[in-house]
């Protein structure tokens, strides 16, 4: 891959090196800083703007995610909304999968028809085992198997992953960093009560 795709900047709300709310296995989680879809009722509001986060580059957050291996089954991309960054997801997924054995899910509110209509998102999903797709419907709520509302989609792009292994991630996952962070993160229902 060029050095240029290396350091593609990609703007990143969070980064959660272990998670297991966000996919099957320990995975490797970045919440990407941006979306203009802003479903209503969005778990992660404060991820829609452009103003938000921090900027990365692409070589940055790979070295990131190889430096968890052999730790880690795969990397959950969010947000936000990843797939307006697509030259970023594509050039991570890319590396990422070229070079290690890393699942990749995608997590974004573009139906499966948006994004084969665009050839900048068809190619940010290129190197994906999974997209969980579709608008967040916060009428049709499950918060299960990652997906928020019942009308989100798998579309299953490598056959890695079954469906047992999707309803069988947490809903609700709550991790204190050293720091003293503390970052809830899963499909929870919005409104409901976490203990």
């Amino acid at each position: 891959m060029a050095l240029t795709a290396l350091i593609t900047p990609w703007r990143v709300h969070a980064v959660l090196p272990r998670s297991v709310a966000n996919g099957p296995g320990q995975r490797f989680t970045i919440w990407s800083q941006g979306c203009a879809l802003a479903c209503p009722g969005c778990f992660n509001p404060e991820t829609h703007g452009l103003a938000g986060g921090a900027v990365r580059t692409v070589g940055e957050l790979v070295d990131a995610v190889l430096a968890e291996v052999p730790g880690i089954e795969g990397v959950t991309l969010t947000g936000g909304e990843p797939l307006e960054q697509p030259g970023a997801v594509a050039a991570f997924c890319a590396q990422v999968t070229a070079r290690a054995d890393l699942g990749v899910i995608v997590l974004t509110g573009f139906t499966r028809a948006e994004i084969e209509a665009d050839p900048a998102r068809a190619g940010a999903v290129a190197a994906v085992d999974l997209v969980v797709a579709g608008r967040y419907n916060r009428r049709m709520p499950v918060a299960t198997g990652l997906r928020g509302s019942a009308n989100k989609v798998y579309w299953d792009r490598t056959g890695r992953y079954r469906p047992s292994e999707l309803a069988a991630v947490p809903e609700l996952e709550v991790t204190l960093g050293v720091d003293g962070t503390v970052t809830v993160t899963g499909m929870a229902a919005p409104g409901r009560a976490l203990w």
